[in-house]
């Protein structure tokens, strides 16, 4: 390892830590859901659909800030051996579907659904670095990923309760197949035998040196770097985050230990600092390597935010956390309305919803009426103000009589509000439509 001062490992750390949030955010999902079979959140193995005919409750914890709107269709992509087709069938033009291609680096490097390939079916091609087979024929689409692991999200929209049948009958068609397969040729020689690090602890993942052996372990699936990263990843190097090799603090002195660790607080600082000057708008923290501009604590903000949301172009997910006059939201201490004026609810191809989360884990809130959100389908059900308006009520109690259908349950305690536009139409995208505050009724 190369001799460099304190000063400098503590630089590099910072930009190793920032780096590598969304590495270690992805491997932790990743990990509950395709690897750990003891986990309570395991879904199934690798290249295989994994869906769900439910929509989300407050015992899923895999990852923070779930959607409740949309039975969920999940896959981990090991792209090692060869690459994987993903079948979508035909699907009436009035359902919103979408799944979201996100790598090991939380880019959201390509799409398969309603806005950008159609509801008419297909079959897409996904492949890994360094392959450069032919596309055979019957493809609809080819994608490539930076990374030999792939995170996989599809969304099926749900019009109602009655209505999960017909979702899951979608999802039934939902399939993935080994590239060999679908060509009917012999398989490649699997992957070779995985010693998996076990994700760092909750508790431990923004202060522990630890992040940096799960770092090195991934570093391994994400070769070569991208070439505006190579030297910041052999700066990383110099440090002792090597791909595919185990990070040793005992190998370090006390003071680079220190340094180091000091680099981690660092990192964490640039996240939490940026995380505040955004004003509850996100729709810049996901996307595409080219749309992140190579930001990473853009990135590693939107990792810390809400892993797994989708780019602004399919999604936005405005983040209401104070009230009109600046005070954090406290389900203990107010009562809320949220009120969108006649005709103006929020403009979209899709839907839209409200959706409740308790702080500080993020997670749906349980409520004895099961409601997580309230959002676009549930609008015939919802009252309306004399004068036309909705007026949404945020209470941790039972509104009184005549409230209740529009009833977003709070906790007894600091909450906040996401909102999600699917399928944005540009006046949402270019700021003319305008969020409205979050009001104090009490």
């Amino acid at each position: 390892m190369t001799t460099i001062t304190a000063e400098r490992a503590r630089e590099i750390a910072r930009d190793a830590y920032v780096y590598g949030v969304p590495m270690t955010g992805s491997y932790k999902t990743m990990h509950a859901f395709s690897i750990d079979k003891g986990n309570r959140q395991y879904k199934g193995p690798f290249n295989q659909i994994l869906s769900f005919a439910r929509v989300f409750t407050p015992d899923d914890t895999a990852f923070v800030t779930p959607n409740a709107d949309t039975p969920y269709s999940f896959a981990s992509l090991d792209l090692r051996a060869e690459p994987m087709v993903i079948e979508v069938p035909s699907i009436e033009k009035e359902r919103y579907f979408v799944f979201q291609l996100m790598d090991l680096y939380t880019f959201n490097f390509a799409y398969i659904g309603s806005r950008t390939t159609g509801n008419g079916g297909g079959r897409f091609l996904v492949a890994g670095p360094g392959w450069k087979g032919d596309i055979p024929k019957g493809i609809t689409g080819t994608f490539y990923s930076e990374t030999q692991f792939v995170n996989v999200v599809g969304r099926t929209q749900l019009f109602d309760a009655a209505d999960l049948d017909n979702v899951r009958k979608i999802q039934d068609k939902y399939k993935i197949i080994p590239l060999s397969s679908f060509q009917g040729t012999k398989p490649p020689p699997p992957a070779e035998s995985t010693a998996w690090v076990e994700p760092v602890s909750e508790s431990d993942e923004r202060t522990s040196l630890k992040v940096f052996d799960e770092l090195a372990f991934l570093l391994q699936f994400a070769e070569p770097p991208h070439p505006s990263e190579a030297a910041l990843r052999a700066s990383f190097a110099s440090i002792g985050i090597v791909p595919g090799k185990r990070f040793d603090p005992s190998a370090l002195s006390d003071d680079m230990r220190q340094a180091i660790k000091a680099g981690i607080a660092d990192g964490q600082k640039q996240i939490d600092d940026y995380r505040a000057t955004l004003g509850g708008k996100t729709d810049q923290l996901f996307g595409t390597r080219d749309f992140l501009h190579n930001d990473f604590v853009v990135r590693a903000t939107g990792t810390q935010v809400g892993i797994g949301a989708n780019s602004r172009d399919e999604a936005l997910y405005p983040i209401l956390d104070k009230d009109a006059e600046g005070e954090p939201l406290d389900g203990a201490r107010h009562k809320y309305i949220l009120r969108f004026a006649k005709g103006k609810v929020p403009p979209v191809k899709a839907f839209w919803s409200v959706t409740m989360y308790g702080l500080p884990g993020q997670l749906l809130v349980a409520n004895p009426i099961n409601r997580y959100l309230i959002n676009s389908t549930m609008l015939p059900a919802l009252d309306r103000d004399a004068d036309g308006d909705l007026t949404i009520y945020i209470q941790a109690d039972t509104p009184e009589a005549g409230k209740e259908a529009n009833w977003l349950p709070a906790p007894k305690g600091p909450f906040v509000v996401f909102m999600r536009f699917y399928w944005p139409e540009e006046d949402l995208l270019n700021g003319k439509w305008k969020i409205p505050a979050i009001m104090k009724a009490s």
